[in-house]
Order: C-alpha cells, then structure tokens, then sequence
C-alpha cells in the first residue's frame, strides 16, 4: 500500500511539474519571422518621428510600450533623461543587456525615395539606421523572452533604451549611474551597408561648443569700438586647422560654426563654434583637447574677446572581446545576408547613381557575410565604447542600406524608410537573441568572455568619464 501511494505521489508530481519545450535555433528564426510584423511597424513609426537626441519622447514611448505590452518591467526617465529607459524581463543571472538607440540626426530630411527629396514635416533624417536600431534591439529582446518562457531559462534579459547616441553620449551617464554594474554581457548592433561582426576599436572623441563674447558695435561707423566674437572663432578655427598637420594621422578634428553673428554690419557680440576631436587613442584625445583649449584661450586674446566651453560629450574607444566575436560570428552566419527582390534591386540601382562615381550598387555585399577575421577600416565614434570598458561587449553590423551607401547622408535615411532597411533588421535582430540564447545556455562563453575583458583592461584600470560629473546636455541640439 506504501509503495502504490508512494508512486501515486510521485506520478502526480510529475504530471503537475512544467514541461518544457526544446525549441532549436531554426525553430526562433522561424518564430522571429511569423512575428516581426510589430517591429517593422515600430521602426518606420520611429523613423518618421525622426527625433533628435534627446528629444525622442514619442520614439522611446512606442518601444517602452512594446516591450511592456511583452511582459518587459520598464523603468522610465534613467539617469537624467527623460527619453532614457530599461526594461528588463527575468530575475537572477546571467543578466544579458542589449542596447537600443532612437535618435535622428539634423539636415538630412529625406523621403524614402531613390532621390534627393526632403520630407516637408520635419528637419531631420535616420541619417544612421537608429529607428532600426531601437525596433530590432526590441524584436531580439522579446524573442529571448519567449524562449526563456518555453524552456524554463532563468535569468534576466534587459533592454536600455539609449538616447542621443549622436552627440549627447547617453550611455555614458546610464554606465556613470551604475545602471549596467551587475550585468554580465551586452550585446548591441548598427546599421550598415554590409553585414559583420564589429569586433574591433572605434575613435574615442571629445566634443564641446567654445562660446566667444565680445562688444557689438556700427560694422561701418564704429568699428574700432567693437570687438567681433566671430574673429575669435574664426581665429581659433584657423589655428586648429593649421594644427592638423602635427597630430598623429589617425586624429580627426571637425567643427561648424553655429552662431556666427546676426547681420553684416553689426559686430558680432557672440558667436560659437562646436569641435569634436576623435583618435583610437583616448591618451591622444585628451592631448589634443588641451591644444585646442589653450588655442581658444589665445584666440580670445588676440581678438579681445572672451570665451567660455560647454562639454557636450565624450566617450571611449570600443573594447574588443574574441570570445563574444566568435559566437556571435556563428550566429549572423547561419542567420545570413540580405536578399533584395526586385523592386529592391531597381531601388538600389537608382541609388548607385547618386553615390559617389555612379556605380552599380555590388548587392552581393548584402547578401554575404564577411568573415571573422575581416578589420573594418576608418569607422566612427560610439557611447558603446563606454560601455565596453565596463562590461564585456559585442556587436554586429548589417546591411540595412544599399552597398556603398555613406552614413549619415540622405541616401541612408532613404534606405532606412524602406525594406531594404527592415531586411537588415531582421538580420541583426535574430543574431542578438541567437547569440544571447548561447550565452544563456553556455556559461563557459561568459566566464571566458569576462576573463578576457579584465585581460584587456588591465589589472590598474580605473573608468573615469571624460564628461566628468556634466548632467546630460538635454538641450544640445538647440
């Protein structure tokens, strides 16, 4: 009689307890696919928001709302900024971060067309895929939740909702906050005009606007009475052009002039200029930051103006990590390219006769992967760099525009606004939960991937912002 009740008992127990299923790779990509219809329809809302940097109200409410509508726990306005959230499913380790970005950049309106054309509603364009970005982070999260519900994976999957990627260096003050501390890896992707793992440096970059005030004065009836604001402006951008040449070559100095007077024959009273410095080296940064301060500071004086900055951002260089490139690698491998239809292809056609020397776009490129071992040359600057020196990090780029295509110019928020760009998505999107489904399963991958990191860094590593302790620059893009 014990022995029946015993297996009653354990038979009932069995019967109560949680039956999981075993879904396989193919088995996600297929899920991802019959479900990505929400996403696609995400990205082209954000992109027709085209929000600048910290002003993304309605792009980051349309994620934070997805992914509560998912069952994500979402935590709002995060480190000063109002647009900067994290939502995050799941309880315990491993903690698998993924990042999202949703801002536009000023001066590149664009229709999603094969030609010049500028929307008539708003000044701004993604310029640099950030509306895919955010969708498809989005997309990758939620699979990965769904795969922890049907098999019983514990652990915690987050998604940061990052702003003002372009200038503002959002991630940097989530990173400062401690918002990132106990997670064990994070994964992030970008638009691009081929597909491939990123595991090498970017340029760290240093930004400010120096703010030149003088005495306005008649341009023509009293011009020894003034003291032009512009002229040290002008002075200053003279004598950093010429320092170009006595800088390591891979440093790269840009600026504009954003206020340069009211009217020719008013002595400017104020003007500003806005410079960014960029090296691989933080080191380098930070020496030819402080020429270009003390540049300023003589320019003011052989003007006989005065002048003041406001740093604006700074970030670090990329952190690389083999062993996150290596799964990660696998991951967008057995995802693969971009196939363009045909319509797609008489797109891109169209917009190889706008690019430089009016090439046929090389669509292979999309439909390829490039291999593990592939440097990508030149690239930009990113807050992710931040990141990387806090947290072991990867990241992958895809093919959302059409081979060849610059960033940052009109032809890629074109792209951007169509599937061509979803398509692109769809790929970064499904190599995040991919290889964030390894990471969860392979805890070897993550304490190699943590032992690499702190190899690199080194053992004497400190972080230390290069913002310093600024609040984030909310109203930078005014």
């Amino acid at each position: 009689m014990k022995k029946t009740t015993l297996l009653i008992s354990l038979l009932g127990a069995a019967l109560a307890a949680p039956v999981f299923a075993q879904t396989t790779k193919e088995d996600i990509i297929k899920q991802m696919d019959a479900t990505k219809a929400p996403y696609e329809e995400l990205a082209l809302k954000i992109w027709n928001h085209a929000e600048l940097g910290y002003q993304e109200i309605k792009s980051s409410a349309a994620i934070q709302e997805q992914l509560a509508k998912e069952g994500f726990k979402v935590e709002a306005n995060v480190a000063g900024m109002p647009t900067g959230f994290v939502a995050s499913y799941g309880s315990g380790h491993p903690i698998i971060g993924v990042l999202g970005e949703f801002d536009a950049l000023p001066g590149v309106s664009q229709t999603a067309d094969p030609v010049r054309k500028e929307r008539a509603d708003v000044k701004a364009g993604h310029a640099c895929g950030h509306h895919l970005f955010g969708a498809g982070s989005a997309e990758a999260v939620v699979a990965v939740k769904n795969w922890m519900k049907a098999t019983g994976q514990k652990g915690t999957i987050r998604y940061y909702g990052t702003p003002a990627e372009e200038g503002g260096a959002g991630k940097v003050y989530m990173v400062r906050d401690g918002l990132m501390k106990d997670v064990d890896v994070v994964l992030h992707w970008h638009a691009g005009d081929r597909n491939l793992v990123t595991n090498s440096q970017s340029l760290a970059n240093k930004s400010a606007k120096f703010r030149f005030r003088g005495i306005s004065s008649h341009a023509a009836a009293a011009p020894e009475r003034g003291r032009s604001a512009l002229d040290g402006v002008e002075a200053l951008d003279f004598m950093m052009n010429m320092m170009r040449e006595h800088v390591p070559d891979s440093t790269r100095i840009h600026y504009v002039i954003t206020r340069g007077g009211e009217a020719p024959n008013v002595v400017p009273a104020f003007a500003e200029v806005y410079y960014y410095v960029r090296s691989p080296s933080r080191d380098t940064v930070q020496e030819v930051w402080g020429r270009l301060e003390k540049a300023a500071e003589g320019a003011a004086l052989g003007t006989g103006t005065t002048v003041d900055r406001e740093i604006i951002h700074g970030v670090y260089d990329l952190l690389p990590n083999d062993a996150l490139a290596a799964v990660m690698h696998a991951n967008l491998e057995k995802v693969g390219g971009v196939t363009y239809d045909a319509k797609e292809k008489a797109f891109a056609a169209e917009i190889g006769k706008t690019l430089p020397g009016g090439k046929p776009a090389a669509l292979e490129m999309a439909s390829s992967v490039l291999p593990y071992n592939y440097v990508r040359e030149g690239g930009g600057s990113t807050d992710v760099g931040d990141v990387s020196w806090n947290v072991p990090t990867m990241g992958v780029r895809t093919a959302t525009w059409v081979p060849g295509t610059p960033g940052h110019s009109w032809q890629a928020v074109a792209c951007g606004g169509t599937t061509i760009g979803l398509k692109g998505m769809q790929v970064a999107a499904k190599t995040i939960a991919l290889t964030a489904i390894d990471l969860f399963q392979q805890p070897e991958t993550i304490k190699a991937a943590k032992a690499e990191f702190e190899k690199r860094r080194g053992s004497d590593f400190k972080y230390e912002s290069m913002l310093g302790d600024r609040k984030p620059p909310l109203d930078f893009r005014n």
